[in-house]
């Protein structure tokens, strides 16, 4: 449980950097190479450890992650609340804080409006973009995804022991799009295969007819991917994977 006071000091803060907005234009954003909504660095190693296991976690300072960011004046106030409520939810259920870009953070994630919603797999080295579209991700859920993936995690259906819950059509798969369906070798904590979490595809995601690309094994008839919000497992798996006490 956060102090009263401390908790105060941080809605101050964020309270704060919501009436000062960065002082810049909407960028010209160049949209990465995106492998579905994950940015591809270019020095990207495709047969490296999973991305956690390279150290592109967060560091933890004391009790806290501390993960500087910054919000583009081009977003409204309205805009910029949502997101700052979305990093709220973070605050109050984890030990992560997401704290004002200062000067001398030379990590940091800077939400945009590009072209889509994308984010980055974990801390990237320098300033990262996270993209928040204006027209279309504009959702709890899509701004958790997109923030959980700038913190490390990748999607549901990847996970290395996903052929115990799921089947992958692909033969119903866009042509061009089965990569992002590739099986990865992720640490998954401990924590079981989630269909309620916000990671996890719909049934049809990239359907090239309309038919499933991805089936659960245990109910074919099951329905998921609209998860509106965190999961107990999402939370969960932050906290583990960042030793959150």
């Amino acid at each position: 449980m956060i102090p009263a006071v401390l908790f105060l000091l941080l809605f101050s803060v964020t309270n704060v950097l919501l009436s000062t907005p960065l002082d810049d234009d909407n960028e010209s954003v160049e949209t990465p190479e995106l492998l579905d909504d994950i940015a591809i660095p270019d020095t990207r190693n495709r047969n490296a450890d999973p991305c956690t296991a390279r150290g592109c976690k967060w560091p933890k300072s004391g009790r806290f992650v501390n993960v500087p960011y910054e919000i583009s004046s081009f977003f409204s106030q309205k805009d910029r609340k949502f997101i700052m409520d979305a990093l709220r939810r973070f605050h109050r259920r984890t030990c992560i804080r997401f704290v004002p870009k200062r000067p001398r953070h030379r990590d940091y994630i800077r939400f945009i409006s590009g072209d889509g919603c994308w984010s980055y797999l974990g801390r990237q080295d320098g300033g990262q973009k996270l993209s928040l579209q204006k027209d279309g991700c504009f959702y709890d859920a899509t701004v958790e995804h997109e923030v959980l993936h700038a913190l490390g995690f990748d999607h549901e259906h990847v996970r290395s022991d996903r052929d115990k819950y799921i089947w992958i059509r692909y033969q119903n798969i866009k042509k061009g799009e089965k990569s992002n369906f590739d099986k990865k070798k992720t640490n998954n904590l401990g924590t079981p295969y989630d269909f309620k979490s916000v990671m996890q595809y719909s049934n049809d995601a990239f359907s090239k007819n309309g038919k499933p690309t991805i089936v659960a094994k245990r109910d074919p008839k099951m329905k998921f991917g609209d998860a509106k919000k965190l999961s107990v497992n999402d939370i969960a798996r932050v906290n583990r994977l960042y030793k959150c006490s």
